[in-house]
């Protein structure tokens, strides 16, 4: 991020206007899939959302259709019982106030209208049986509002049924398709019995990559910055990989055939061992790998994060039409900063001077992670007093607890610890072996905490800081002794910002860190 891009950011922090409470409102979506049926309920307050809960059944729905796309009277029955206890939760809600969408099983059964019928004697609210490209539209809206990637990205769901692959740009998809593969009609087709064979394993494989090799030549001239996977499969392979491979949880295509190698170790679903893998997804795991290799392989991809955001999310902010805004972060800490009451005018003195040093630090580990580090490094600004509406005493606990633990559309989940990390740590004593990186260096980390307490020490008088843009910050080769210099008798004239960087100084220097003012 440019200084100029920074510096504005943090002034139209300060200059959004406060908004009255708004009305709360509770909604509630609903995604009637393949495998399992998702229902979230949140409120909006604040111009954000508050997820109240999460609620998932494994139904299995598409265990239930035939060869005739006939939908047998067994998986209609799972399905209503589930939308009976979903109603149940559901009491009082207004019909605007709900969506639902049924997805691929439902779209292909022949007998859709019977399971309708049967849904609606115990499902007060309309359900809404939506096409696969329409699918693809809400995931990529899902994927795009609890993401930070603004850039030209490809999102890959692979749901119980079929398969979305989305071309998109900001909250825009250029590029949707649906094609009809999926973790349980693979698992049907081509695992029967839960029987593991590398010879079932390529068939599969093989299959799906003829179900999306048409598409190649297409996506790869439309390009892409980021590629993002969402859903139960890839979330499944990502927790895989974060367990035996790298905690960074990074899909690559190394790292899937590492995958399918041991894999392929087992001969049936239940004796497929592997950390990180849940029991009962074992005989979607296996399908869904075939198919996630096959469209690494058609389309490319070098590398895949996992996306929290799906299609669920997706049908959930389609609710709220003033949900699309270009930065979901500014959003986010908005809501926050409304939500907890935060001073504004101290977090506006904290993050401008955030912004002053941050624009000349230089010792950066990683300089291709610059513009993120110093972004994280302004929301940590503005929110590190969240946790006073706990208690004042250990006001960086409560703090980094909040936002380790809320949600935070925009952030993944890397940068949400990262936040969380330089909170927890942006006053009082704390040791070096606490700091853990993720996928930061250890030392960019440790130089966000400390240009955030130095931020904070300077303004710990709060309104009766006496303000400067005359700091100047230096530092050695390797980031070992760092300096502030004032203007000329500034330290004098304000003997309350001394004795604060005299006592930042002191604290610092029991871990071994060296920091001078003058």
């Amino acid at each position: 991020m440019n200084n100029e891009n920074l510096r504005a950011k943090a002034t139209a922090l300060n200059n959004v206007a406060k908004h009255e409470m708004r009305e709360v409102r509770e909604i509630a979506a609903i995604d009637l899939g393949s495998n399992s049926f998702h229902m979230i309920v949140a409120r909006i307050v604040n111009g954000s959302i508050q997820v109240l809960s999460r609620l998932k059944r494994k139904v299995r729905l598409a265990a239930g259709l035939d060869e005739n796309g006939v939908l047998d009277q067994a998986a209609i029955s799972r399905g209503v019982d589930c939308l009976a206890l979903f109603a149940e939760r559901l009491q009082g809600f207004k019909a605007e106030n709900v969506n639902v969408v049924g997805t691929y099983t439902l779209r292909s059964a022949v007998n859709n209208q019977e399971f309708l019928r049967q849904a609606q004697a115990v499902f007060p609210y309309p359900i809404r049986i939506i096409s696969g490209e329409a699918e693809a539209e809400m995931i990529y809206a899902g994927v795009s509002h609890t993401q930070p990637e603004q850039a030209r990205k490809l999102v890959i769901d692979i749901g119980g049924g079929s398969t979305e692959m989305i071309i998109g740009e900001g909250f825009t998809p250029l590029l949707v398709n649906s094609r009809n593969m999926g973790c349980v009609s693979f698992a049907k087709q081509f695992f029967v019995n839960g029987e593991i064979s590398e010879q079932n394993f390529n068939r599969a494989r093989q299959t799906a990559l003829e179900r999306v090799r048409d598409l190649s030549e297409q996506y790869r001239q439309l390009g892409w910055k980021h590629v993002l996977g969402s859903s139960g499969t890839i979330k499944t392979v990502h927790q895989v990989i974060m367990a035996n491979i790298d905690n960074d949880g990074i899909i690559t295509a190394g790292r899937l055939d590492h995958l399918i190698e041991r894999t392929l170790k087992a001969t049936h679903f239940d004796n497929l061992k592997l950390s990180g893998l849940i029991e009962e997804r074992a005989d979607v795991f296996v399908p869904g790998l075939a198919i996630l290799s096959a469209v690494f392989d058609a389309f490319d991809i070098q590398q895949m994060r996992y996306s929290d955001g799906a299609l669920r999310e997706g049908v959930m902010y389609s609710l709220e039409t003033n949900f699309q805004v270009t930065n979901i972060r500014e959003r986010t800490a908005e809501g926050l900063a409304e939500q907890f009451n935060i001073d504004r005018e101290q977090a506006h003195r904290v993050t401008q001077t955030a912004v002053l040093l941050a624009q000349q630090f230089t010792g950066w580990q990683s300089p291709e992670q610059a513009e993120e580090l110093q972004e994280i490094l302004l929301w940590a600004a503005l929110l590190h007093e969240v946790g006073i509406v706990i208690n004042h005493k250990n006001l960086q606990k409560h703090s980094a607890y909040i936002l380790q633990n809320i949600e935070l559309p925009g952030f993944d989940k890397e940068q949400q610890r990262l936040l969380a990390t330089l909170v927890r740590y942006h006053i009082n004593n704390f040791r070096l072996e606490d700091i853990s990186a993720g996928r930061y260096e250890i030392q960019d980390v440790l130089s966000l905490i400390r240009l955030l307490r130095l931020a904070i020490a300077l303004n710990k008088s709060r309104q009766a800081t006496e303000s400067t843009e005359e700091i100047s910050l230096k530092t050695d080769r390797i980031s070992s002794l760092w300096t502030l210099t004032f203007e000329p008798n500034y330290l004098r004239d304000n003997p309350l910002v001394e004795n604060d960087l005299a006592a930042e100084q002191l604290q610092l220097k029991d871990i071994g860190i060296n920091f001078k003012f003058a």
